[in-house]
């Protein structure tokens, strides 16, 4: 597919409107930080409001980056970051929620299986079996992708942790988000960086696939003297609720697109539905550890940089040293750099039964995305000179988690 078309640079009215009033939120929340008082009652009175007016101002800013199509790449991420911001800040709207017609309020961390269920079938509703056939046409570089996965991110996980002497659940968080698949977020970034996106699609459906075996297998190894892993149930939780999914997904799309009942609003609303699902997600691991993440939030961020960072590093590193081109070994790095926390958190809620080891993955779904979307900017700028890419690769065969990024650039 080619590279995004150019666009004006001049701001529609609505889009300059959204940003005014964004602007205005948050000098609204600055003068009532700045003019806080000195009393103990009045801060936290004015803290409250300071906090309230800049949680606005970040759904604004969300809003309005979601409206203006060139910022839109960003839209996720921020989706994310507001979530979780107002999660971490008013977690009681999050934690006990009050739905019409139930006779009693649902817990909200009692959501995040079947939400993470609905996002992998929106992402298993753009897959094809062509994106699996692609296997034997690109052998080399998917294998190659496969083992980064699955080796340089769980090791980084442990490293970070251990270096940065996180709490044992912490570190079982961090270990945790390192031993899932690829998240669907890659996609999008590679096809922004003029990556190879046919590859990309291939690694992310096969690392999904193939995450039954591998994420307990990691957690095991580097984590089972940590907290308690039990093999089995981590097993069976992620074929219920990622694989069968992405599976039924599957087999959805097979039956729309024999019955050409498939259309680009179809698969859009998947997207916004596996996009909502996963903001939604994030904020619910937000307010259901909000003090531990209040406590430790910036040391827990370093760490997480660290990880993001150092893998997209020793993804590229390693494709490149395994052979591979430029531009596949960009691929790759974003493919080992992106992971999918919205299962790793349900993973941690779910079957390590442990509040405190989602965290890492509540704050690793917002940064990956921004980190992502930037490193995606600099490489569309800086395309490979040194090799050329088949342009069948890059081009029309994408289909699916493509497509639904169109919409909203997800995760």
């Amino acid at each position: 597919m080619s590279s995004p078309p150019s666009r004006s640079k001049v701001l529609s009215p609505l889009s300059l409107i959204l940003f005014l009033i964004v602007a205005l939120l948050y000098a609204v929340s600055l003068v009532v930080w700045l003019s806080s008082s000195a009393d103990d009652d009045a801060i936290r009175t004015d803290s409250n409001r300071c906090i309230a007016w800049f949680c606005a101002a970040l759904v604004a800013s969300a809003i309005a980056i979601t409206y203006e199509r060139r910022t839109r790449i960003y839209a996720f991420a921020v989706w994310v970051v507001a979530g979780v911001v107002v999660g971490v800040f008013y977690p009681d709207r999050f934690l006990l929620m009050n739905v019409p017609g139930w006779s009693e309020p649902i817990r909200g961390i009692d959501q995040i299986s079947w939400l993470i269920s609905l996002a992998m079938f929106g992402m298993g509703a753009t897959l094809t079996l062509h994106d699996f056939r692609r296997v034997l046409r690109m052998p080399k570089g998917v294998a190659t992708g496969f083992v980064l996965q699955f080796s340089v991110m769980p090791l980084l996980g442990w490293s970070v942790a251990k270096w940065l002497g996180f709490p044992p659940e912490i570190a079982a968080g961090v270990i945790l988000t390192g031993s899932c698949p690829g998240g669907v977020s890659s996609n999008v970034v590679t096809y922004l960086a003029r990556g190879n996106v046919a590859l990309s699609v291939t690694m992310t459906a096969c690392t999904t696939l193939a995450a039954p075996l591998m994420t307990p297998l990691m957690m095991f190894l580097l984590a089972g003297q940590t907290v308690p892993v039990n093999y089995w149930d981590m097993m069976r939780s992620i074929a219920l609720t990622v694989v069968g999914p992405v599976v039924a997904g599957l087999i959805v799309n097979q039956f729309l697109t024999r019955m050409r009942w498939q259309t680009k609003a179809l698969e859009s609303g998947l997207a916004v539905v596996s996009i909502v699902a996963i903001c939604w997600i994030c904020t619910i691991i937000a307010a259901n550890s909000h003090e531990a993440l209040q406590s430790m939030g910036w040391l827990l961020l370093v760490g997480v940089l660290l990880h993001n960072c150092l893998g997209y590093s020793l993804g590229y590193w390693g494709a490149r040293a395994a052979g591979l081109n430029v531009v596949d070994a960009r691929t790759i790095a974003i493919e080992v750099g992106l992971q999918n926390g919205g299962m790793a958190a349900n993973l941690a809620t779910n079957v390590l039964k442990n509040a405190n080891a989602a965290i890492a993955p509540a704050v690793f779904a917002p940064v990956m995305n921004i980190t992502g979307s930037l490193l995606a900017t600099w490489w569309s700028q800086h395309p490979s000179k040194s090799e050329e890419h088949d342009s069948e690769s890059r081009s029309g065969e994408t289909s699916g988690p493509l497509s639904q990024n169109e919409i909203l650039t997800t995760p």
